[in-house]
């Protein structure tokens, strides 16, 4: 038997990380697993923002971009990052979104093999990824992407698919449907030991458990999910030192100039991460995110990894005991270590499914064809909220709730 919610309860009394769930706002009566696609907002968000509108624009005008530190927002933040993901200080800029993070890695690692004109790509990568791959390899005219599938094991897939032709691979750690974890090390060590570069997608690891890409040669990650930067908030891309003063991107702006103020008429990249960096920051979305960064910088994240395998592991318990006559198939590694910090069913309606579920103050979502996804943020996620999340959810699959018309209809957003 599955534990009973009393038994969550304690669980929840005992929890080290259970103190931080106060540090951010959830509207009562909402169970929120949907850290892996927006992350809660901290409480002192709200005040870090109206701290830079007031006292740092309002105050300072024009001078905030120095006395606020403003236009070194990328380098301080990204070193604030860099111990989340295993990296140093100097090696991770922030700014820019995701989209423009792979653009800057792939074409970085491009300038470091010349000689090789093709691009590994997985068909199940987030789907930005693989069009940003296929826009530059279109704009570039005489690269190629090499398409692999994670289905089954991925090493044997890029065993079959790396030669002295790829230049460089691009991978999710963990994989946006299913929740499947990657070897990191060791398909990082594959992928070199083939003269390729290894380029890393973080965003759906990064948060939910102790990211190393230092073995890696570039990765790319986002701060909106697990770290809680806020809608849009910037992403981040990590250059492993031993590349910085030869990788060259595409995308010169002049904040990565060696000296932007200088005005020269051709661009000359700055040394280090800053070169990395495009156009001007945007500050007031780094406020909410450094306000998020001041949890992280206390929290331990073996005790967050400890708590995902926890809660996840729970969830699936309690899943299949309560909602296993309704059709409901478990899409994500039963393995923990092989998971991330989502669970993710399958259900032939699974749209409407989770549309009743929602209605019923349980938030999950949903990704095509058939695919139910929770995301589970150890910082705000208690036991209890699980146990009440597969109770209510056997409730709309037992009642068939989710048969009302209404849920049958797309939103914008799924």
């Amino acid at each position: 038997m599955a534990p009973s919610r009393a038994e969550c309860v304690a669980l929840d009394a005992a929890d080290p990380l259970g103190p931080f769930r106060d540090e951010f706002v959830l509207p009562d009566g909402t169970i929120y697993l949907v850290g892996n696609s927006l992350g809660a907002p901290p409480r002192a968000a709200a005040a870090a923002v109206t701290r830079t509108v007031e006292q740092e624009w309002g105050g300072r005008l024009v001078g905030a971009w120095n006395v606020a530190g403003w236009f070194d927002l990328p380098l301080t933040t990204g070193d604030r990052i860099a111990p989340l993901i295993g990296a140093g200080p100097g090696q991770v800029a922030v700014g820019d979104s995701t989209s423009i993070a792979i653009v800057k890695a792939v074409s970085a690692a491009l300038s470091l093999r010349p000689g090789r004109r093709v691009i590994v790509s997985d068909l199940a990568n987030f789907p930005t990824d693989r069009y940003v791959v296929e826009g530059l390899a279109g704009a570039l005219g005489d690269h190629e992407i090499r398409d692999v599938s994670s289905v089954g094991e991925i090493a044997e897939a890029l065993s079959a698919a790396l030669s002295d032709e790829v230049a460089c691979v691009l991978l999710s750690e963990v994989d946006y449907r299913t929740g499947t974890r990657h070897d990191t090390e060791a398909i990082t060590a594959l992928v070199q030991a083939s003269g390729a570069l290894m380029i890393w997608d973080v965003c759906h690891s990064v948060g939910a458990y102790r990211v190393d890409v230092s073995s890696a040669d570039l990765a790319v990650g986002c701060t909106y999910k697990y770290l809680n930067g806020g809608p849009g908030a910037p992403a981040f891309v990590y250059v492993h030192p031993r590349h910085q003063d030869e990788a060259r991107h595409l995308l010169t702006g002049w904040h990565g100039h060696a000296a932007p103020f200088a005005f020269e008429p051709g661009f000359r990249p700055a040394d280090g991460i800053r070169r990395f960096t495009v156009s001007t920051p945007p500050v007031m979305a780094f406020a909410p995110l450094n306000a998020s960064l001041d949890i992280w910088e206390r929290v331990d994240l073996d005790a967050v990894r400890a708590k995902s395998v926890a809660l996840t592991s729970l969830f699936i318990e309690l899943a299949e005991e309560l909602c296993g006559p309704y059709g409901l198939g478990l899409v994500s590694p039963r393995d923990p270590e092989r998971r991330g910090s989502q669970v993710s069913f399958s259900h032939p309606d699974g749209y409407p499914v989770m549309r009743a579920l929602i209605d019923r103050g349980v938030h999950g979502d949903f990704r095509a064809p058939d695919v139910l996804r929770f995301g589970f943020a150890p910082l705000y996620i208690r036991f209890a909220d699980v146990h009440d999340a597969a109770v209510l959810l056997a409730e709309v699959l037992e009642k068939e709730h989710w048969r009302d018309d209404r849920y049958g209809r797309r939103l914008a957003v799924t």
